[in-house]
This record gives C-alpha cells, structure tokens and sequence, in this order.
C-alpha cells in the first residue's frame, strides 16, 4: 500500500459529492474572470461538475468550465495541463484539449468562492463533433481510431514526470483490488455483489503475478468513449481527439489500453472479441509486451468491478441527484458482464494470436490468477501436458477407426445435409455397421453442421474435443497432466469414464487448472479455447493410419497456419485432397485464412478484378440464399442475382456432372443438348424472336447483340442510357456509361456512341411525374441523330434499370424509343442480363413490364445459375444478316455442359415456381422495407419490382445528396450481422436487393429486421 501521497488520496479522502453549483453562480463566476457573458449547459461527470459554455447571445461554444472536486490539489491540475500539451505536442494530427487562457491573459484557471466553498474553476478548449457518448454500435474503423488515440497517448506521456502525478485514484487499476474491496459492500444486488468480487479477486491475482513486469508511466486513464470527439467526414464520424485529462496519473501503461477497450463493451453489438481492431492499432503503435498481453484482459475485468461499485456507490453519495452516474448503472453493468462472458484464460489466448505474439507464454501468465486463487501456484502452466494418453478398452483397435467428416467440404454435407440434425448420427452407425471400431470427429475442425442460419452471430462450430461412438462399450482413463471429461450426447458427465456402444461420446483433455471448456466454441474465441486443451483423439491414438484422411481446421501450437494443420479441401491434379492445394482454416497464431487468401489472390489475380469488402471472409460453400465461411459462418446472400436458383442446386449440379463425364466439347458438333436448350430458350421468347445464339457470358451476348445490329443495318452508332453497365467487352464497354464502373467513362466513350439522359424518375433531371418527359426527348435526339446523317444501328437499354438501383423506367418509356429507332432504320436492343429470367415476378422478361417487344435479347447471369452461359436472341432474319460478317463461333458458348445447365435451370423455374415466388416474396419485401422507410430517414425511397429492388440512401430527402460513405459502412455492418450486401448506382448509394429467386419469407423477413436493427443502433 502506498503511503505519503502528496496529492489526492482516493482512500484517505472518504466520500467524494460531486460539486453542485446553480449555473447563474457558474455564469458569475466566468463573466467576472473570464469577462465572458455565457449560457451554460450542464455536461455529465462522476466526481467533478462541467458545463458547456455559449455566448448568451447564441453560437458557437466558447468551451467547457469544469468546476474540479475541491479533493484534488493545483499540483495535480497543473500535471494535466502538461499532459494535454505534451500529447498535443507530440501528435499534432489529433485534436488534444488544452486549457484555455483568460481573455485579459491571467491564469489557467482560477480559484473563486462559491456557495460550495472555495474551487477551481478552469475555461477548458471545446472541441466541437461530439462524442461516442451512447451506445450506438461502433465500427471497427472506429475501434482501431480508439486504440491509436490510446497509443498515442502513451507514447507521449511516457517520459512525463510531474508531482502532480503523485496522486492515488480510485480508477488506477493498481489499487482496483482496494477499490472493489471497499466499495462493494454499498452495492445493493448480493447477487452481483458476489459476481464482482469474485470475479475482481481472480483478476488481481493474475495481474498481481505480472504486476512486476508491467511498466508504469503516465497515463491518460480516462481515454473512454466519453472521452474521444469525433470528426464526421461524409456521413461517417471517426475520433479524432481526446479531452477531460482529470484523471492523470501514473500507472501501469497497459491501462491506458485496457480502460479504452472496457468502455467499448457496453456498446450496441459489442462482445469481448469485439475490441480486437483497437489492440492490434495499439499495438501497432507501441507494442505490448508479453507480460502486458497477458494482463490486458484481467485488468479489463479490473476496470469492470471498479466501475459498477464505484458508480452504484456515487450515486448513493449523489442521493440521486447525480443523473451521470446513475445513467451510468446499467451502461457499467453491461461494460462488467461483457468482461467476463468469456475467462480471462481465453480472451489472452485470443489477443495473443490477435497481435501474433507466443500464444503460449501469454496464456500462461493470464492462467495464473485462476491458479493463484485456487492456491496452485506451484504449477508453471493452464496448458495441458503434451504426454498425456487416454488408455481403452483392451482390444480397442485404433487403427480402424473411421473418421467423420462434416466440414464446409465435405461431400456429406452437401444439399443441405448439414442442416439435417441427425446427420453426424447416422454417419456414425454406417460406419459402424461397415466395420469400424469406432466413428469420430476430430478437435478443432469447424462443424458446418453445427451452423445455423439466419444468426446474427457466429454459431459454436469448432470443437474442443473429439466425439466418438465405440463399436463396443469402452473405459476411458486418462494418464498425464490434463483434466479427462467424459460427457454423453447431453452434455452430462460420464464420472466414471464408461461409455455404452454405438452412442455419441464427447471427449476432452482440459488443462487441468484451467477454466472449464465448452465442447463447441463460436471461431472467433477459438484460438483461445485452444490452447487451453490437448487433442483428445492423438491421445487415444486415433488418426495414426485410421481409416480416411483428416481434414484438419486449426493449428494450436502458434504455428503458421499455411504449414499446420490445414484444412484441405480440393487438388489440382485429380489426386488426394490431402496433398495438394489445401483450403486452410485458420489457427492459434492469429493467421487468418480469409486475409491470408486475399494476400494470395492479390499477387496472382490482376488488382482491377476486384473482390467485395475490405476484409472479406473465406466462402467455399452456399445453399439456397446461403453462404457459409470456411469457419462455419452462415450468411444470408441477399445480393447473388447470378444464381437464381440459389446455391448449391443438387439437380443442376448432377445434370453438369454427368455430361462432363460423358461429353463436353464444342457447338460446331452435332449433339442434342444445344438443340434442345435453343428450342427452349426461343420459345420463351415473343414473336418474331426465334433464333439463338449462345456465348459464356452477360458482356459477351451485350457484344454480340451490337454487333448483330451493326451487321444488320450496315451503320456504326449506337444510342445508350447514361448510369448504365453492359459488359466489359469492347463492344459493351463502350456503351456503359456507369462512372461507379469506370470513373472516366463518360470521357473516354467513342464517338459512335450517343448518350441519353438516365431515365430515373426519382433523382435523373427529370422527376415524379416530369418523368414524362424522357421518352419524347429520347425520341427527338434520335430523329436528330439520324437527319445529322449519324443514324443509329441501334437502342440499348437495360429493360429495368438495375445498375441504378432497380428503378422501373417510366411508363410507356420503351414504346416510344423504340419506335423512334425503328422510325429511323435501326434495332432496339434489350438488355436483359439482369431482369431477365423471371426477377420482376410477374414478367419473365423485363421488358414485357414496358409493353414491347425488342428486336434483340440480350441474356445471362441466370441462364447458368453461375455455370457460364449468356445468349442472344433475335430473329431468323437479323441473324442471317450477321452471316455477312463471317462465321460466328464460341468454343464454350452452347457447350454440351452449358446447355445442359441452361436446360436444368429452365426445369429448376418450372418446378420449383422461382418466378412466382419472386412476384409474391418481392412484394412482402418490398412492403416491409417502405415501412422501414417511414421510420429511417436516410431511405430515400424503395425501388425496383419483384426480387429486384434498390433501397436508396440520401442524407436529405429534399436534396437528394446521396448518402455514400452511409452506404458503404451498413454494408459493412450488415456483413458482421451476417448479411451479405453491396451498394450500387453511379453514387454507390443503393443497396442492391436482388437475392437468389429462392429466397423464403423467413430470410426476407430476417434482412428486413437486422437492416432496421443497423439504421437503428448505426453503423
């Protein structure tokens, strides 16, 4: 305990009321020194009283008068006075607050006499933008904001000495365990009473035990959300800077980190692994070391306990009257409860493979408050021994155990299997009645039928130990360190370690001083979890020449995850999977799989093919609307108008199967499949469309289409939309004129190409019912074109305006164009890549909405459900027009497999009714979005038909300015709540809403409440 402090000493001082000034007096009290006339607004604070000073008169804040707690000395404000300017000093690209100097250039701050006695009173700088004061959900961008702004703290109070630092506040987590000690028993719950004390007592222990190897030096100690301001820079807030520097002291360093991370905590969304971005931009900045990686998390639990009987404890002080405080309750609670969801153990683990720091060495210091508390210090680790054998049954043959395997690419999980929950059962007894010993599943690979969709969480996929079913009953005993824990399919322990025949069977080897283990954990808590186990299977000896090859999930000894453990999906030379390019999980180290893929694909793949989000996850699998992680994580695809089938379709897949087995060549053969497909595929078409080409892609029946024109009128020009996406051919390139596509393409168009305006009614430049005015002006730039000798060949246009966001073109729209273009000898082109097939629900072709029938088609995307297949249709007669150009030919385009697909997609829509569920669940989510539109403010309007939609973002209604960055970052946060999603339109500010046509009214209803749950918590 320390003695002899010269400034203020929490434990001597006895209760601290905050001061309770009227505002009048406060206003007095600046008009008289300060010689500034002000409006106060009182501001919150625990133990001091702020206000927040305006002109009288009206404006701007002219700054903050904080009115300190008499408690605290001069010394001790001036040591905060040079902490703000050393940190300004030292980052000059953050905001710092400073204390302001009186008009006629007097002191810092004064000492007047006031009702409550004598105070100091300072004129603080006020740092306009807010705070993350609330509980609004924080971004991840923001959370590294955090972490740097504590870093840069840290850096620059690191040589402070000062004797105003010489002070002892109940916040420095050096004297937490007095903290708790002395204020617990004001908390009014026993029950949480008994939670926080003993949930401080292990923490102190931990620490206690690195208390020694943590440095100390000033701190900030306050660097909390409360505390930072923030920018906004196009609708997205970032902190930005730092402010109240009340709490300066010295203390352990970690602190600074491990007090801005708590107040994360409490925030809409957040959970422990939450905090990660903010530790890795500490740490990227000054560098933790083992000892304070191993500290972090006890001392974040610290922060909680201090926190929830300090405020309970004020506000009994306050008598109520401190509102702060007692808003704070509930806030401090949630900050405490997050803390210890997870064991200290466990989350060190994890922020050691977080920062890529020996997960070891810092799981073994976080273990050591557990050990401690139970009085077993004399073990040097919570990590299980590595001799450790589980002994059988006599006559147990390990070697022909058959492994199961119900991993992300497993065959046995495919159509939907792993959502059957008999799944891992039934294989088990087939592998038993084909002879095994035993049926298990290994440690540490993601179960995907452990997944669950529609989660706004990862679901517990990864296994800490084994499940096995025996042949034959069998006694289990372990010899060695680790804890052995036996446990029937119920969860409940077998204590003696007799397990019946042909039964699901959970094994694990658990540190024997550690925290108790669940069998399933979410992926993200993983590593942690890990580390804290031994691989029951290798102990049994299971895996040493057993029946298959293990497709393996993580490595627990801190390894590359590239070179452990790896999990192996697929080869490129027909051999065995588990040789050749492996699809690798992730691991103990912190190596991630998703990022590690992204640094491969970004060597070998050109940058300009780029990939949705910055840090994509790993997908390798999807169902339905659903996508699934290599880590088990499902999503739901709300975005994937490639696959209208949804994904994964077990019909299609057998048909392409079995024709790529028997033949695949090209359409210059003379095979049934590509016959049969055209006759389909024209027949779906109106008179006098007849005739049908077929190419691999959207882009190149775009390009066919216009050089079909081109060949059958013999011109060159060619009339386009503006904020229009064709294809990336040369042909279809050059007449998108999306600038979300191509920032120069309206610079760089050939001169061939005329563009219309846009014809979007509800920001073009002509709007509502001015929409009108589109069709004739369309008409009359086409007349005008064709009497300037410049006649177009042809009109293409999207038949619904999808790259915009999904907006109908206005009524009677295509009729009149077209006529104009016919008028003048050219072809009307529809561009139905993407509204085709069926998405508008009660049209199969979009311009069928518009009442016309084009004299080209143009179709892709869902023709192959993402099997490579696009098509032009026309008429026999403008086809035999392109004769003249020479032979046409595609050595994929109409391949027997393409065709076949083609032909099960067709079967798919029929069968299945995708075009009727697209009419009648694009209309419930339609409907249920406009709703959310009346609620939001920032949805500008509901666009599109059927499963074809655009929720478009403004930030002013009236102005329409587009809500860009807005965009971007619920994207962002939709992806976390498991919902994929991407902006579209020249401004990037449409949620594009064209999901796989299977989609149920479960999903739609499950997009609708977790988009409303992020414009509702932020993003």
């Amino acid at each position: 305990m320390r003695r002899g402090t010269n400034g203020f000493d929490f434990f001597s001082a006895g209760e601290l009321p905050a001061p309770s000034l009227p505002a009048d007096e406060v206003a007095a009290i600046v008009r008289d020194h300060w010689g500034l006339d002000v409006a106060l607004e009182p501001l919150g604070s625990q133990q001091d009283q702020n206000f927040l000073a305006r002109p009288s008169a009206g404006g701007e804040p002219l700054g903050v008068v904080k009115i300190t707690n008499p408690a605290f000395t001069a010394a001790e404000l001036a040591a905060q006075d040079e902490a703000s300017a050393r940190i300004a000093t030292a980052s000059p690209g953050f905001r710092i607050a400073t204390t302001s100097i009186a008009h006629d250039g007097g002191a810092r701050s004064v000492v007047a006499d006031t009702s409550e006695g004598a105070l100091a009173i300072r004129l603080l700088e006020y740092l306009p933008g807010g705070t993350l004061h609330g509980d609004t959900y924080l971004s991840p961008r923001v959370l590294a904001r955090m972490g740097e702004l504590a870093a840069h703290a840290s850096l620059a109070l690191a040589g402070l000495e000062h004797p105003g630092l010489d002070r002892i506040l109940q916040w420095d987590l050096r004297h937490a365990d007095r903290v708790v000690e002395l204020l617990a028993p004001h908390h009014p719950d026993p029950a949480k009473r008994t939670q926080v004390t003993d949930a401080a007592t292990r923490a102190w222990a931990t620490v206690q035990a690195l208390a020694a190897d943590l440095p100390v030096q000033a701190v900030h100690l306050d660097l909390t959300d409360d505390n930072v301001v923030c920018t906004t820079d196009r609708g997205i807030r970032l902190p930005d800077g730092m402010i109240d520097f009340g709490d300066v002291t010295a203390s352990w360093a970690v602190s600074e980190l491990a007090i801005t991370i708590s107040s994360i905590l409490h925030h809409a969304g957040a959970e422990p692994v939450s905090v990660l971005p903010a530790v890795r931009a500490f740490h990227a900045l000054r560098p933790l070391s083992s000892a304070e990686v191993a500290a972090l998390w006890p001392l974040v639990v610290l922060r909680g306990a201090v926190l929830v009987v300090s405020g309970e404890h004020q506000v009994q002080i306050d008598g109520g009257d401190n509102a702060y405080a007692a808003d704070g309750i509930a806030r401090e609670w949630r900050i405490f409860e997050q803390a210890v969801s997870v064991p200290s153990e466990v989350m060190t683990g994890v922020i050691a493979a977080a920062l890529g720091v020996p997960a070891a060495g810092a799981v073994e210091a976080a273990g050591a408050g557990s050990r401690d508390a139970a009085g077993s210090a004399g073990r040097s680790s919570t990590r299980t021994g590595a001799a450790t054998r589980i002994e059988t049954t006599p006559g147990f043959d390990p070697a022909r155990a058959a492994r199961l395997d119900v991993s992300i690419t497993s065959d046995e999980v495919d159509a939907g299997a792993w959502l059957d929950p008999e799944l891992e059962q039934r294989l088990a007894l087939a592998a038993l009645d084909a002879g095994a010993s035993a049926a298990w599943l290994e440690r540490g690979t993601p179960r995907l039928s452990e997944s669950r969709i529609r989660s706004t969480t990862s679901s517990a996929t990864v296994p800490t130990g084994i499940d096995v079913w025996f042949a034959e009953s069998q006694h289990l005993a372990a010899t060695g360190d680790a804890r052995l824990v036996v446990e029937g399919a119920d969860g409940a322990t077998i204590l003696d370690g007799t397990v019946p025949a042909r039964t699901r069977t959970r094994v694990r080897l658990e540190a024997a001083h550690g925290p108790r283990v669940p069998h399933l954990v979410r992926p993200e808590v993983a590593p942690g979890w890990l580390g804290l186990t031994e691989d029951p299977g290798a102990a049994m000896g299971l895996g040493e020449g057993g029946l298959d090859t293990p497709l393996r999930g993580y490595s627990t000894d801190g390894g590359d995850p590239g070179l452990d453990t790896p999990l192996r999906g697929y080869s490129t030379d027909g051999g065995d999977p588990g040789l050749d390019t492996p699809l690798r999980g992730y691991s103990t180290s912190g190596g991630s799989d998703a990022a590690a893929l992204v640094a491969r694909r970004d060597r070998a793949f050109a940058e300009v093919q780029e990939h949705y989000y910055d840090a994509p996850p790993r997908i390798e699998r999807g169902w339905r609307e659903h996508l699934v992680g290599t880590d088990g994580r499902v999503y739901l695809d709300m975005v994937n108008n490639v696959t209208p089938l949804g994904h994964g379709h077990p019909k299609l897949a057998a048909a392409v199967a079995k024709q790529l087995r028997t033949l695949n060549t090209n359409s210059r053969f003379n095979y049934g499949a590509v016959v049969e497909f055209s006759e389909r595929l024209a027949a779906l078409a109106p008179d006098p469309l007849d005739t049908v080409f077929l190419v691999n892609s959207g882009s190149e029946a775009t390009d066919l289409a216009i050089r079909v024109a081109l060949a059958a009128t013999g011109r060159r020009d060619v009339v386009a939309l503006l904020e229009a996406y064709h294809g990336w051919t040369y042909a279809s390139d050059a007449v998108s004129t999306s600038t979300a596509d191509n920032p120069n393409a309206l610079a760089t168009r050939p001169d061939w190409v005329h563009a219309l305006d846009a014809p979007n009614p509800f920001r073009g430049v002509h709007r509502g019912a001015d929409a009108a005015r589109y069709a004739p002006e369309a008409a009359d730039r086409i007349r005008a074109l064709a009497a300037d000798g410049t006649a177009p060949a042809a009109f293409i246009a999207e038949t619904f305006y999808g790259n915009a966001g999904g907006i109908p073109l206005p009524d009677g729209y295509l009729a009149e164009v077209y006529a104009a273009v016919r008028e003048t000898g050219g072809l009307a082109i529809a561009d139905e890549v993407q509204a085709g097939y069926g998405r508008l629900g009660q049209w199969f072709w979009g311009f069928e909405q518009q009442g016309v029938v084009p004299d080209v088609i143009a179709v892709a995307k869902a023709a192959g459900n993402g099997y490579p297949l696009g098509a032009v249709i026309t008429t026999r007669e403008i086809a035999a027009r392109f004769r003249t150009q020479g032979y046409f030919f595609s050595s994929t385009g109409g391949s027997p497999a393409s065709s076949v697909a083609g032909m099960a997609v067709l079967d798919a829509f029929h069968d299945e009714g995708l075009q009727r569920n697209a009419l009648e669940i694009g209309a419930h989510l339609k409907a249920a979005l406009e709703a959310l539109a009346t609620r939001h403010p920032l949805i500008g309007a509901v666009h599109g038909l059927g499963l074809y939609l655009g929720v478009e973002f403004v930030r002013d209604r009236a102005t329409l300015e587009p809500a860009t960055e807005e965009t971007a970052a619920i994207c962002d946060r939709l992806l976390e709540l498991g919902v994929i999603m991407q902006p579209t339109g020249d401004h990037q500010n449409v949620l594009k809403v064209k999901p796989p046509l299977c989609l149920d009214r479960s999903s739609a209803d499950h997009f609708v409440a977790l988009l409303d749950r992020v414009l509702d918590e932020g993003w």
